[in-house]
């Protein structure tokens, strides 16, 4: 089920893209944006592991070199019925935590060295359940791919909003239509992006809750984290990547309106879902 809903999302995020591309040159294009699309989607699926870890300078570690870290994601693999995803620390002092990979079968967990020392075992516990609840669900897949065409969909916008003010093809879009539309579709690619982020990231803490029993410890977690983050962003941060992140590394900097289109709900909404699952789980 979960690999079908995947399917879904990503064939509707081509298809967005294919139409603006439409709207931006027609047949020709749409051909074109097919071509990207396909392109930016092959190396988002094969690629987009590799290329996030070796930003953050994410180090795989072994069960000799980091045993109690390693213990708790192979526990949790086993208790999820996941294969044993590689282990990564980050050396960053700001706490936070990702999953990568494409699927279960090929999926790494990250953590920074800041999240350890911050964290006790339990709390720790809580975040890689919540890493490999995204695992389970190729929630990375689908956010990465979402990310790379909502961005790509800004590009053409940029495109759009230029071809509006030059040239004088007959056969040209009306050049207030290509305006309000380079408004209006980075937006919605904004917002379907957030939608999809956000509502991955309610399922992963319900699955972490679930997994580990104990919904409190994954309460605990994002308390810390998120009043940690607060004091300053990762350096090596990227947008494009922060959808990732078990806490917005820029929720220091996520103010007022910019809020909105946060890839992440807020950790008081969050803690609140998790409080209701104590009844369930308890």
């Amino acid at each position: 089920m979960e690999v079908i809903k995947t399917v879904v999302l990503l064939t509707v995020m081509t298809l967005l893209f294919v139409w603006v591309g439409g709207i931006m040159g027609g047949t020709q294009g749409m051909l074109i944006a097919l071509v990207m699309a396909g392109v930016m989607n092959f190396v988002s699926y094969f690629y987009s592991d590799t290329l996030v870890l070796k930003h953050y300078r994410a180090v795989e570690v072994s069960p000799r070199e980091a045993r109690g870290l390693y213990g708790i994601v192979e526990r949790l693999a086993q208790k999820a019925n996941l294969p044993m995803p590689k282990v990564y620390i980050i050396p960053e002092r700001i706490p936070n935590a990702f999953a990568t990979g494409r699927n279960p079968q090929n999926a790494a967990v990250a953590v920074t060295e800041g999240l350890l020392e911050l964290l006790d075992e339990e709390e720790v516990e809580a975040v890689l359940a919540h890493e490999l609840s995204h695992v389970r669900h190729y929630d990375i897949l689908v956010g990465t791919i979402a990310a790379t065409i909502a961005g790509a969909i800004g590009v053409i916008a940029n495109m759009m909003q230029f071809g509006a003010m030059v040239g004088s093809d007959k056969n040209r879009v009306n050049p207030i239509v290509m305006i309000v539309l380079a408004i209006i579709l980075p937006l919605a690619a904004a917002v379907i992006q957030m939608a999809i982020s956000r509502n991955r990231e309610y399922m992963a803490d319900e699955g972490a809750a679930r997994l580990t029993g104990h919904p409190e410890w994954l309460q605990s977690a994002l308390a810390k984290l998120s009043n940690y983050n607060r004091q300053g962003s990762m350096q090596s941060a990227t947008q494009e990547s922060a959808h990732m992140f078990i806490i917005n590394p820029f929720s220091g900097k996520n103010i007022s309106f910019a809020s909105l289109f946060s890839t992440h709900p807020s950790t008081e909404d969050r803690i609140a879902r998790l409080e209701e699952l104590k009844f369930e789980i308890q």
